[in-house]
């Protein structure tokens, strides 16, 4: 199996040198985070597919949790996610990874500021249901969400309290909701690969983005919808990859 170490071509030298394919994380490139660790990294086959791609191609992940989170699940004890790919935007971009090294970041709270995040931040504990599944396992409050909605229905009390903010609420991963600033959906990671043309001459005129979540109020629907991508909606892992190997003739 090709390990995540390898050494890859040059961006300018890799046989398709202006497409770049990002992948959101959960239901994507992995399982969603469960209990069982084991259960949400990434497989070996899926590296061995990423690596055969990397040689023709740039890939890149972008997810709206923190690097760490995603460490844990892309990464291991000794493989740093950033060696996997060659861009890496967690937090939907605002941290930034290019070829192993940090680029400039942003700030959700101080954008926001201290004290309207806290007037949010209680706001979200004050709606939060009280009731036993909340401390159920991620599976069953997923199948409970799907009868009950309760995550469509905080998204919309969000969006009518916090009208005025400047906030975009959307749908997440298995059990999560999103909320960042108007713009800084998954798209905000865009503007680092457009930036790829100043620092290394590389034009990526070819962006393929692939998720789970591309459905209006889903959290991938704004970059899988973007003029500037091409989207390809994926129900797991196992289907990213089947879809890869058809696009790419992996």
């Amino acid at each position: 199996m090709t390990t995540a170490t390898s050494v890859f071509p040059p961006l300018d030298a890799r046989p398709l040198k202006e497409t770049i394919v990002l992948f959101d994380v959960d239901e994507t490139l992995t399982k969603a985070r469960q209990v069982l660790p084991w259960i949400w990294t990434i497989t070996p086959e899926m590296l061995e597919l990423l690596s055969r791609l990397r040689h023709k191609c740039a890939i890149g992940y972008v997810g709206g949790s923190n690097f760490v989170k995603q460490q844990e699940q892309l990464g291991s004890s000794t493989v740093d996610s950033t060696t996997i790919f060659d861009s890496c935007f967690p937090e939907n971009g605002l941290v930034a990874y290019r070829l192993g090294r940090p680029l400039s970041t942003n700030s959700f709270i101080q954008w926001l500021g201290e004290n309207r995040y806290q007037d949010l931040q209680t706001f979200v504990w004050d709606i939060l249901p009280k009731s036993d599944f909340l401390g159920s396992a991620r599976s069953e409050f997923e199948a409970y969400d799907k009868i009950h909605n309760i995550r469509r229905d905080m998204v919309e009390a969000l969006k009518k309290q916090f009208a005025d903010f400047g906030l975009t609420f959307s749908i997440g991963g298995q059990i999560s909701f999103d909320v960042f600033p108007t713009g800084w959906d998954k798209t905000y990671c865009l503007q680092h690969v457009a930036a790829e043309k100043e620092i290394s001459g590389t034009d990526y005129k070819n962006i393929h983005f692939f998720g789970d979540k591309c459905f209006e109020g889903g959290n991938d629907y704004e970059i899988y919808s973007d003029s500037r991508t091409m989207g390809h909606s994926v129900d797991g892992p196992d289907n990213t990859m089947k879809q890869l190997k058809e696009i790419f003739n992996l």
